[in-house]
């Protein structure tokens, strides 16, 4: 097996080989099938890095004003309190649980849009309380919002008064007849 490798000079960001303008060195047919075909690279020579260099700074300042607005929506988020109400049993775990789809459509409802895969829950809530739930909001950048889950109340006195109304009516309905 060789270990000869290729050398090129990236055109875009790219999450696992780096940043617009880093030059790297990748397996020939990686680059001579994938990245050079698709625009994402250069062949490296003193050419293509005098032509990459505008686009290198471009790219960095893009990064830099997408690193602020992450870090303004990292605030937002942390200032977020969310409530779940659900039926609860006795011994207080739900019927149902709170998971990271219910709690990304909830930030969503609040004006805020954060994708379902980076509500970094470790597993669905099942129990009433207080969590801290983390949210990735960029490779740097993490927050977290405060989710409450209640226990729904059960109208129970509302029962007994729909009850008492029902057999007063029907006494009234009795003396009326007798």
């Amino acid at each position: 097996m060789s270990s000869f490798k290729t050398k090129l000079i990236l055109r875009v960001d790219h999450p696992v080989l780096g940043h617009t303008g880093d030059v790297i060195e990748v397996a020939p047919g990686f680059a001579r099938n994938h990245l050079v075909p698709l625009g994402m690279a250069f062949d490296y020579c003193e050419d293509a890095v005098r032509r990459i260099e505008k686009k290198k700074s471009e790219a960095e300042l893009h990064r830099a004003n997408m690193l602020k607005d992450m870090e303004a929506l990292a605030k937002r988020l942390e200032s977020v309190q969310l409530t779940f109400v659900e039926n609860v049993s006795e011994a207080g775990h739900l019927y149902g649980a709170v998971n990271a789809k219910r709690i990304a459509e909830a930030i969503a409802e609040q004006g805020l849009e954060i994708p379902e895969a980076h509500v970094r829950l470790a597993e669905p809530i099942r129990l009433v309380g207080e969590f801290e739930v983390p949210i990735h909001v960029h490779s740097e950048i993490n927050a977290s919002v405060k989710v409450w889950v209640l226990a729904k109340e059960e109208p129970k006195a509302e029962a007994e008064d729909v009850d008492s109304e029902e057999s007063s009516e029907t006494d009234a309905e009795a003396s009326v007849e007798g």
